[in-house]
């Protein structure tokens, strides 16, 4: 059953790539690569349940929270142009 879930998640791995090297809009390649951190963690989950070694969460976990902040630093970079980008410092009119 395991199996299966794990062949399942590939092939959604193998859309989500396909995604992101077609995607129309940059944002549509932020999301695919998103999707496949995601996927990524559900497969790392899934073969470490396969072969009962638990370090696989906390290997999934840590890649969790890359995969955020790394998501949200691309989009802050696409949406100013810089990832120094403060609105407290700017010039006042």
């Amino acid at each position: 059953m395991f199996a299966g879930a794990a062949a399942a998640i590939l092939v959604a791995l193998a859309l989500a790539i396909v995604r992101a090297i077609k995607g129309p809009t940059v944002f549509d390649r932020v999301l695919a690569g998103n999707t496949v951190g995601s996927l990524s963690i559900m497969l790392l989950a899934v073969f470490g349940f396969l072969t009962d070694r638990p370090e696989f969460l906390d290997v999934g976990l840590t890649y969790g929270f890359l995969n955020l902040i790394g998501t949200l630093a691309v989009l802050k970079f696409f949406r100013y142009g810089d990832l120094a980008y403060d609105a407290d410092s700017e010039p006042r009119s």
